[in-house]
């Protein structure tokens, strides 16, 4: 998944080739061959995903604690048709056939992830449950045994219950300290091991989601942004982003000064990456394209690599976003060492600053002040797929990594997902 600027005009293609390989028939296909004779190097990571929550099932097995989404899907109506993970696709009991199936399809990486709440049921505040950390351990082995490359996140949304119900987890700056505790934890007893972790799963899409929308938990937001019992759409976006960051950065600083020397591991952060093109060629429309970015993806970014919020965001957000301290700042010197880019689609972006603009989607101050939409005046970014959020714009790949190439001065990227 490593992706040396050069090759990327490459991607599309290959990706587009095995993909059409494995579609064309109803049988196992193993990518080996395919990828042995590819423009990709012998060291090129080509794997598969998942995440702990939706994949593992066993939501309160061998001493698994309560998490945010176990609550959540348990109540009526947040979920459409009433499903939830308890069991999911039992990969916790099953991993060793899912481990073979990886081996059959010839994949040489898996990027999961780890439940917090299995590993500490309770957070800081009890015990590590020896359980979770010897299932990891065995689905870690099982894929090493393959010569499958572990990539690791430490958190894909999920988080103990117990930590929302003592201080409203990502709203208090103690989650700070449980998130460094977890994550020692995890570089203590996984990484001889794992040399690829992500400290955090679209945390962009988390916050946006959880305290501007509500439609993840836990659920908060203000009236006119979704149907929620507490939140502030303008105010608590902000706060957990802040925390989220600091948490990383505090997961880093663990890593660097206790395990990165002798594991010889890599750190950074997956961020859901969504390339905006200006609907018109107009100066506004462009200016609204690169606002949108700020506010949606280098809001993380800008700070972990940068030191500080992108420049659109102080201008509008004024004293609504929180300032960094003089000691926070300090945690800022080399925050990552790759970016995680899951990439699925392209919007168009329309100005709402210097133009008429109707309700929707990215038009409010907290926002950015620009409307965001596949679909403007007759005009679609791409083919519609069956997910309505998700259209098909293969430029859309190459635009956003060049983007972060330059933004970020060609950092080492990972596509951690993808898809159309």
């Amino acid at each position: 998944m490593e992706l040396p600027f050069q090759l990327l005009l490459h991607v599309l293609f290959v990706l587009s080739f095995i993909f059409s390989i494995f579609m064309g028939s109803c049988g196992f296909v193993s990518l080996e061959n395919n990828l042995s004779s590819s423009l990709f190097p012998r060291n090129f990571l080509f794997g598969t995903a998942s995440s702990s929550y939706q994949f593992e099932g066993a939501f309160l097995s061998d001493g698994k604690g309560l998490n945010n989404w176990d609550v959540f899907t348990h109540k009526t109506g947040t979920i459409l048709d009433g499903t939830n993970g308890d069991v999911a696709v039992d990969h916790y009991h099953r991993y060793q056939e899912d481990v073979d199936l990886m081996e059959h399809t010839g994949v040489n990486s898996y990027r999961f992830s780890l439940s917090w709440a299995r590993i500490l049921p309770k957070g800081r505040f009890g015990k590590v449950n020896r359980a979770g950390i010897n299932y990891y351990n065995r689905l870690i082995d099982a894929l090493v045994d393959k010569g499958i490359e572990p990539f690791v996140t430490i958190t894909h949304y999920d988080i103990p219950q117990e930590l929302e119900e003592r201080y409203k987890s990502w709203l208090s700056p103690e989650i700070q300290e449980d998130f460094r505790y977890y994550a020692d934890i995890c570089f203590k007893y996984f990484g001889d091991r794992v040399k690829y972790w992500v400290t955090f799963n679209e945390p962009n899409v988390a916050v946006i989601c959880g305290y501007r929308t509500g439609l993840y938990p836990p659920s908060r937001c203000s009236d006119s942004f979704g149907n929620c019992s507490y939140g502030n759409s303008e105010r608590e976006p902000f706060i957990a982003a802040s925390n989220i960051i600091l948490s990383h950065l505090a997961a880093v600083d663990v890593y660097r000064a206790k395990y990165q020397k002798n594991q010889g591991g890599k750190i950074g952060i997956a961020m859901n990456a969504i390339w905006y093109e200006p609907f018109s060629n107009s100066t506004e429309d462009k200016l609204a394209a690169e606002r949108t970015q700020s506010f949606y993806m280098n809001w993380f970014l800008d700070p972990i690599i940068l030191g500080k919020y992108p420049a659109e965001m102080h201008e509008i957000l004024g004293p609504d976003l929180l300032v960094f301290s003089k000691y926070d700042k300090e945690k800022f010197k080399n925050g990552l060492d790759f970016i995680g880019i899951n990439h699925y689609t392209s919007y168009y972006v329309k100005d709402c600053i210097f133009s008429a603009c109707e309700q929707g989607k990215g038009s409010s101050k907290t926002e950015g002040f620009a409307l965001t939409s596949a679909q403007m005046n007759d005009k679609s970014i791409g083919e519609p797929t069956a997910l309505a959020w998700f259209y098909v714009h293969p430029q859309g790949m190459e635009n956003i990594v060049t983007y972060i190439k330059d933004r970020y001065n060609n950092i080492p990227m990972f596509i951690t997902e993808n898809g159309k």
